[in-house]
């Protein structure tokens, strides 16, 4: 698979996890809710640890579910120091 495929997979599969949490986050207790928030967090920096995904691309997804669903909460995605430099 190219990077560039993969990396458009990574986002499309990181588009669909934040609208799945959208769709059940009233429907769950808010601790469960940001319980798969914090995992579809993990999950994003994990994806730009391993260059799935850029860290750009991941905020741009990032805030653009949030504009579409108000109820996620903010996320910023830090990369591990040994990345960052």
């Amino acid at each position: 698979m190219k990077d560039d495929s993969r990396s458009e997979r990574t986002a499309n599969l990181l588009i669909a996890r934040l609208d799945a949490v959208a769709r059940v986050a009233g429907l769950l207790p808010n601790a469960e809710t940001e319980r798969l928030v914090e995992l579809a967090t993990v999950a994003t920096m994990r994806a730009v640890a391993l260059q799935l995904i850029e860290a750009e691309r991941a905020e741009s997804i990032w805030r653009e579910a949030h504009e579409r669903n108000p109820e996620l909460r903010r996320v910023q995605i830090e990369l591990p120091a040994r990345l960052a430099a």
